[in-house]
């Protein structure tokens, strides 16, 4: 079901930056606490859970590799299932409340932790267990085939003429990537963001039919989501916010277009708090097999993906630092 929420929000600063003995999967039994002679064989009974609905870029992801995993023969048959709502916390607090579950992981990312203070969950993705950094993609700027704005330029002279006018859809909550880009575009481009009209839906999925239907102005998201429409015309990118274009979608980046902002979006994945060091372990190294595989780089070129990969500890260190950003920004919002 498709959760909208029309906000209007306070500004922020246009230089805010976010990029961003166990018996559990495997069934076999280690002592070792780091990747290194973790059990070997093939993962079984994984479980890759996707925190919104299907067709997204978390469902995107966790799908992808789910199938490397098992094309590789590094996992048997892993299952990836959708358990949606709250921009992401509902799938947040059964990762938290699986304490000790080696079988379960979940595609997480900067939505989710936004998310998490927005909707005051009271799970935090510091208790859950990190596994791994996945990727980076820059967001783009999209609208429907029928928009009037061809350009970006078109769509900022429009936007900046009556920016309440316009409304913003993003497939993520207040705090995530899909809300952060549009307000950091508002700031860059001169607009006061108190004015903008942004709409959230319950990820990509979601947010997709919006755009199709003319029922936002412009959507603010991950361009490799919407990689058929784009190539089939029914969405048409107006700028992309990475340094450098994305490969196979013909839009300028938004510093080409003379907007001085860079940001990208990540995802990862996490496993509940309490697992064991063996299961921790298992999970890393399978992971770290997928990334090494030609299978996954092939994927990354596909879906527009930077390859973003980090496990254990740099990850925790990295999720607790963009966990104190989001809070950060939100205090200053007036919505965390």
């Amino acid at each position: 079901m498709r959760q909208i929420r029309a906000l209007r929000v306070a500004a922020v600063a246009a230089g805010i930056a976010l990029m961003a003995t166990g018996c559990g999967a495997t069934g076999k039994s280690s002592t070792d606490s780091t990747t290194t002679g973790a059990a070997a064989g093939p993962l079984t009974n994984l479980q890759i859970m996707v925190p919104n609905t299907a067709g997204g870029g978390y469902d995107t992801t966790a799908r992808v590799a789910a199938k490397v995993l098992e094309d590789e023969k590094i996992a048997t048959n892993p299952e990836v299932f959708n358990l949606a709502g709250a921009g992401g916390t509902v799938g947040l607090a059964r990762i938290v409340n699986e304490k000790g579950n080696g079988d379960l992981t979940m595609l997480m990312g900067l939505g989710v932790v936004g998310a998490s203070y927005t909707n005051k969950s009271e799970s935090k993705l510091t208790a859950t267990t990190p596994l791994a950094k996945l990727i980076e993609e820059p967001g783009a700027i999209m609208v429907s085939k029928d928009s009037p704005y061809k350009t970006i330029d078109d769509l900022v002279t429009a936007w900046k003429a009556d920016p309440g006018s316009i409304s913003v859809g993003g497939g993520s909550s207040p705090g995530g990537p899909d809300h952060l880009l549009p307000m950091q575009l508002a700031g860059a481009v001169g607009i006061d963001a108190t004015k903008v009209n942004f709409v959230s839906y319950d990820g990509g999925g979601d947010l997709l039919p919006a755009i199709l239907g003319n029922k936002v102005g412009f959507a603010a998201s991950g361009a490799g989501e919407y990689l058929q429409q784009i190539e089939s015309g029914a969405v048409r990118v107006l700028a992309t916010s990475g340094e450098k274009r994305l490969e196979g979608v013909d839009a300028p980046t938004l510093k080409e277009s003379n907007i001085d902002l860079v940001f990208t979006n990540w995802r990862g994945i996490v496993a509940p708090p309490g697992i064991t060091d063996a299961d921790k372990a298992t999970l890393i190294a399978a992971l770290e097999k997928m990334h090494g595989t030609a299978a996954w780089k092939e994927a990354l070129k596909t879906n527009s993906w930077s390859d973003a990969f980090i496990t254990g500890t740099e990850f925790e260190s990295f999720l607790a630092e963009q966990d104190k950003r989001v809070a950060d920004v939100l205090t200053k919002l007036g919505l965390a």
